[in-house]
């Protein structure tokens, strides 16, 4: 039954990565070719393979440059696909940034930029204001990811400290239209904050950025915040006519793979229940939370009928203060769960990234049922201190619990699925 219910697990999350698949949702989304010139520019880590659909969806001649993580590149003839450094950008990362600044040089109304974004996009596109360095966007990342706050607010800092982010990049291949096409990993399909925004405009201020700052107490570089606190610096207003004739297309989501996975349950014959698409928080707390849903199922109260599938996404996060060890955030909730449901019968659960990388390892998740944390102990592993050390995957590695599909090719970020059999 152990077995078989893993086996249940990895069918809802191919599920769930094939809704988001670019070749079956981009071609749907394609403009009509223009008179002129149609240029592909674009980000994230599912960028490559979002390129090579749109090659070979494309009625006519193309050409452009998008960038993605070392690693998850995939083959294209007219479109150059540039690798970079994830979650904290390298100065390939920059070298990209400029080529694709190249190629939209000397456009005219008549052209055409299609922009392919999805998540991981704000390390690839790393463009620090003027008078700073690579090393001051590379400092204030790493505060960022260690800080705990959640991606909106990572990213309305990140857009304030970037000459690309934010509808930058759209504004340079103004007169050309842009219709950027997005693949969204962030909690709420806002693709204004899906990797920070390059082409698309947004409503936060510098001062929205200062509040959040001081909020979260995130402590960025005293350099850095005295640059945020100039008065007149800010990020283009959706009320700039230059991006009046620019679309945006969200082509897939989060919510779009939980109801593709929520399907596949069911013909499975488990009733599916989703929580929500767009569940934020620290990652070891909404373990905790999902348990309780969890164990409530056998009340007589429930609103669970057994066998069933319990289901969210969103993106959690990990506040760092010290050293930590190895593990992303899916491994983190999960071991927070695993412990959290230690004993408990017919629970089983999957955490993973959709993008088939959880944080820096290249494991996408891990699976845990009620006797993983027990299994850890006889392996020698504390996994209450493997928590408490953010070493969430040296623990699941222990017992041989680790999900590593590889790169999927798409990015529709956090996958959890709970099995009440």
């Amino acid at each position: 039954m152990e077995n078989s219910d893993r086996d249940i697990l990895r069918q809802l999350f191919k599920a769930a990565v094939d809704a988001a698949d670019p070749k079956i949702t981009l071609k749907s989304n394609l403009p009509t070719p223009p008179k002129g010139r149609t240029i592909v520019i674009g980000c994230g880590k599912g960028v490559a393979q979002m390129a090579s659909a749109l090659e070979q969806s494309w009625e006519g001649d193309l050409s452009g440059v998008v960038v993605t993580r070392y690693g998850f590149s995939d083959n294209c003839k007219k479109i150059k696909v540039l690798e970079a450094a994830h979650p904290v950008p390298d100065e390939n990362g920059l070298t990209a940034t400029k080529c694709i600044f190249d190629s939209l040089e000397g456009l005219t109304a008549d052209d055409l930029v299609i922009a392919l974004i999805c998540g991981g996009g704000s390390a690839l596109l790393p463009s620090p204001p003027p008078d700073f360095k690579l090393s001051d966007e590379q400092e204030l990342n790493k505060v960022l990811l260690n800080s705990g706050a959640p991606i909106g607010v990572m990213n309305a800092i990140r857009k304030h400290f970037s000459q690309v982010k934010g509808g930058q990049l759209a504004l340079a291949a103004y007169p050309a239209p842009v219709i950027t096409l997005v693949v969204s990993d962030v909690p709420g399909d806002d693709p204004a904050q899906v990797a920070s925004g390059p082409t698309i405009a947004d409503r936060v201020s510098i001062q929205d950025a200062i509040s959040f700052i001081n909020g979260y107490k995130i402590g960025i570089p005293k350099n850095i915040k005295d640059y945020f606190e100039k008065e007149d610096m800010n990020i283009p207003s959706i009320n700039d006519q230059r991006f009046s004739k620019n679309e945006v297309k969200v082509i897939a989501s989060s919510k779009i793979s939980l109801l593709a996975a929520a399907k596949k349950a069911e013909e499975l014959g488990f009733e599916s229940y989703i929580l929500s698409d767009a569940i934020e928080g620290r990652a070891s707390d909404i373990g905790i939370m999902h348990a309780a849903l969890a164990k409530f199922s056998k009340d007589e109260n429930t609103i669970f009928r057994s066998p069933a599938v319990i289901l969210s996404g969103g993106e959690t996060t990990v506040e760092i203060l010290g050293k930590s060890g190895r593990g992303g955030r899916n491994t983190e909730f999960l071991l927070s769960f695993a412990l959290s449901i230690e004993n408990e019968p017919n629970i089983t659960a999957l955490a993973a990234d959709t993008d088939g990388i959880d944080g820096s390892e290249s494991n996408a998740g891990a699976f845990c049922d009620g006797n993983t944390a027990l299994k850890m102990r006889e392996k020698g592993f504390n996994p209450r201190m493997h928590l408490i050390q953010h070493d969430a995957w040296t623990a699941f590695n222990a017992v041989d619990e680790l999900f590593s599909p590889g790169p999927t090719g798409t990015n529709v970020n956090d996958f959890r699925a709970i099995l009440l059999s």
